[in-house]
């Protein structure tokens, strides 16, 4: 069991923000009791046992992971009343904790906390899809293979434009550290290194989206982070070492120095469409990434 958490005047939120997930049950409410929850997987049942994937955020960040990944994955579904009293009592933290960890949930789209309402989960038409904690949570749950593809299909959509467009600024220093990134993928491709290859290629495509000149663009380059970072399985040919990736990377690197934005483009899109085999679901032991830090 967690120690107890901060206390309410820890100044986490403002003025007045922390009644609007009031512990007082809100007239003509329908509050359920905590039999509610029974059903939820096991391991939900207590903080700190899936501590690993918190990043060392403390309980605030547990509890945002498992209650957004209890949602996306519907174990929560779309208008579930979510009482604030019960949760603490459920996941046995502090109501400030609740309190805070409502606020990100509903700054996601994942809830609603309204008058007389309560806090309710919000349908899927509402979330924030294009937010990183949710990507990842739903490439971990029962929609992992159509996040997949939304995510590929969104990548086929924005990366051979901005390759295209990337092509137009011949900033050496973006030229080198792209040639240094291909590099190091050709040499980790060669080592088996899977880890340091995915590290080299995400950072690779982010920096290409960045350097595009086009600021909504350079904005959607954490989603495709978070595209590159889904463990659960590949999600292109980019994740996997191997000749045909580094060579299609090093192309892009030459003609972005040539600025030959159509080979570019071109390279870019024959990238994305080399796939590897998906496996059949996510590993057992997989810890799904913690939710990111606030600002």
């Amino acid at each position: 069991m967690m120690t107890a958490a901060r206390s309410a005047d820890s100044g986490i939120a403002g003025s007045g923000e922390l009644d609007r997930y009031s512990y007082a049950e809100a007239p003509g409410t329908d509050r359920p009791g905590l039999t509610s929850w029974e059903g939820m997987e096991p391991d939900m049942n207590r903080m700190g046992r899936r501590a690993g994937g918190s990043r060392g955020r403390g309980l605030h960040g547990q509890l945002v992971q498992q209650l957004g990944q209890m949602i996306v994955s519907g174990d929560l579904g779309a208008d579930r009343p979510l009482v604030p009293e019960e949760i603490g009592q459920r996941f046995e933290v502090s109501r400030t904790v609740v309190r805070e960890s409502l606020r990100v949930l509903e700054a996601k789209g994942l809830v609603s906390a309204r008058p007389n309402v309560g806090t309710r989960v919000r349908p899927v038409s509402d979330w924030n899809l294009l937010d990183p904690d949710i990507i990842e949570w739903r490439a971990f749950g029962p929609q992992r293979d159509d996040q997949r593809r939304e995510l590929l299909e969104l990548r086929w959509t924005i990366e051979p434009l901005a390759a295209r467009l990337a092509a137009g600024h011949g900033r050496e220093d973006v030229q080198q550290r792209l040639a240094d990134m291909a590099e190091i993928m050709a040499h980790a491709a060669a080592q088996g290194d899977a880890l340091t290859f995915s590290r080299a290629d995400a950072e690779f495509h982010a920096l290409l989206l960045q350097v595009a000149g086009n600021r909504m663009l350079e904005h959607l380059s954490g989603i495709v982070s978070s595209a590159l970072h889904v463990s659960g399985g590949p999600v292109t040919g980019c994740d996997r070492p191997g000749d045909t990736s580094v060579g299609l990377h090093q192309r892009i690197v030459e003609a972005l120095a040539e600025s030959d934005g159509g080979t570019a483009e071109a390279a870019m899109r024959q990238l994305l469409t080399v796939l590897p085999e998906q496996p059949d679901s996510a590993p057992a032991d997989h810890v799904v990434p913690g939710p990111r830090e606030q600002h």
